[in-house]
């Protein structure tokens, strides 16, 4: 995308930072950034499809991907690409929305999810579909166990969900 994880990644001090996106404009936003950040040398930005990776097996030590994984054609098959191009012993981390299940953020989060934000939506885009499809693409996506267990289908071991903002998000961090 624009890039933002990639600039918090850099905090670890890796040799280097590869942020890949579908999308030429967001990778353009992301390269400005990289450079008014001075961190162009650092981090590189490429196009490049989830599922069809262009790096050669286990070239990176760790793969994240934040709030993109529900937005995959073939959810398993990212999962696949990102496998193949972990190190062994190397780890995934995806941050992704998940749905609270707890009273009463379960509530509030469903009422914000069906009322509001489609009227905020309306108010800055006219394309209908462009305002539903976040609560559309997160009610459909498997979190929580069920993201798990894909997860461990994959490959993945030790595959563990961290729930956070009561359960809003979540960081799923596993090893390959």
């Amino acid at each position: 995308g624009t890039g933002d994880f990639a600039v918090e990644t850099s905090r670890l001090n890796p040799d280097e930072i590869v942020g890949v996106d579908i999308s030429e404009g967001m990778l353009d936003v992301g390269r400005q950034k990289m450079v008014k950040k001075k961190l162009d040398g650092l981090i590189t930005m490429e196009v490049g499809d989830s599922e069809n990776l262009r790096f050669e097996d286990n070239k990176f030590d760790v793969v994240t991907v934040a709030f993109g994984v529900r937005n995959f054609e073939n959810l398993k098959k990212g999962l696949r690409e990102m496998f193949r191009v972990t190190a062994p012993g190397g780890h995934v981390m995806i941050i992704e929305f998940s749905k609270p299940g707890r009273f009463p953020v379960k509530q509030l989060y469903n009422f914000y999810f069906r009322a509001i934000l489609p009227k905020i939506g309306k108010l800055v885009s006219k394309d209908k579909a462009a305002h539903q499809y976040l609560p559309h693409s997160v009610a459909a996506f498997p979190d929580g166990q069920s993201f798990l267990e894909i997860l461990n289908d994959v490959g993945y071991k030790e595959a563990k969900c961290i729930p956070l903002t009561f359960g809003i998000s979540s960081i799923y961090w596993a090893r390959k």
